[in-house]
């Protein structure tokens, strides 16, 4: 019988965590680096990127490679990137996001685009270029990990004016349906992760205010945002031989609040 040493162990992996440098992503990046991961983490912040890495080498192996995934020729570059310093891609997860608010009779179109661009067209983009590493990587019992970062808003209607946010997640929880099935016989599996609400610059509208936090954590079954452990903890599950045999699932990691 397997242990849990055996179940979950991820050491020696190689992944690419994008939006690396802070929030969800950052959480993450950290759990796969304390767990013997070599890391490699984006965002289109050079700055904060590269200050996010130093943090997490002095845990582990963290590089940073800034880049602006809404350019394909920036997610071209990026791949290359990788593609110089790595053989194969054990581990890919498509985190970065963005969001934008706006009532519904003055949404912009710019702001409609920029959303789709970065939550639904850059994993998929990422994910084909960087398909010849993750093949290199996956064999029938470890497969290459594709792991896209959706949310919650993406099965629920979201209380605010954030139109295409939800969209775009509904559209990457099915992407990762449609790229699992297509991906299957190359031993990758593509599953997505729906995260409730967690401290991220998205949330922080909200939870920066003692009054705003207090109503999110009253609205959670469980009564508490999302902590680290409680996202890193699914990723590493996905990415071990614990999570060898899922593919094309949706994992919500919301404390209850959408059942």
């Amino acid at each position: 019988m397997a242990t849990i040493q055996d179940l979950f162990d991820v050491t020696g992996k190689v992944a690419v965590v994008t939006g690396g440098s802070r929030g969800i992503g950052f959480m993450i990046a950290e759990t796969l680096v304390d767990n013997g991961v070599r890391v490699y983490i984006t965002a289109r912040k050079a700055a904060a990127c590269d200050s996010a890495a130093e943090a997490l080498a002095q845990r582990g192996e963290c590089v940073s490679i800034p880049a602006d995934l809404s350019d394909t020729n920036e997610v071209a570059r990026f791949a290359a990137a990788i593609g110089e310093r790595e053989e194969r891609v054990d581990i890919l997860v498509n985190n970065a996001g963005a969001t934008w608010g706006a009532p519904i009779d003055e949404f912009p179109e710019s702001g409609f685009d920029k959303v789709m661009d970065v939550n639904v067209k850059a994993p998929f983009f990422l994910t084909q270029a960087l398909l010849p590493r993750l093949r290199a990587s996956g064999t029938a019992d470890d497969p290459a990990r594709v792991i896209m970062i959706g949310s919650i808003d993406g099965i629920a209607v979201s209380a605010t004016d954030n139109f295409p946010y939800g969209a775009s997640k509904a559209g990457v929880h099915m992407l990762a349906r449609h790229l699992s099935s297509k991906l299957v016989g190359d031993h990758i599996t593509v599953n997505a992760i729906a995260p409730g609400p967690f401290e991220s610059k998205m949330m922080a509208f909200v939870l920066d205010d003692p009054a705003g936090r207090a109503a999110v954590e009253a609205g959670v079954p469980r009564g508490r945002i999302g902590s680290p452990e409680d996202i890193g903890g699914t990723v590493i599950y996905l990415s071990s031989r614990a999570g060898a045999y899922l593919t094309g699932t949706v994992i919500p990691v919301d404390g209850g609040l959408r059942t």
